[in-house]
């Protein structure tokens, strides 16, 4: 799928999202600014929830394991 494609496969793009989110969030903080504390969240919840949940939902699904399924016993 096209969307799937288009976001990074890594881990550390969005590690960098969330960082910079928590980066931008202290400084709106610090300029006690609501709008640069809601963007610096944004970009945490986009880092953390929806970019990894949209590459789960639009990759491709593994298909069943091969060979015998073990027994849990």
């Amino acid at each position: 799928m096209p969307a799937a494609e288009v976001l990074p496969q890594s881990v550390y793009p969005y590690i960098a999202m969330m960082l910079a989110g928590f980066v931008v969030g202290a400084l709106g903080h610090g300029m006690r600014s609501r709008v640069v504390i809601a963007i610096g969240i944004a970009l945490i919840f986009i880092a953390t929830l929806l970019f990894p949940l949209a590459i789960n939902l639009t990759g491709e699904n593994p298909g069943p394991p091969s060979g015998p399924t073990p027994s849990p016993y």
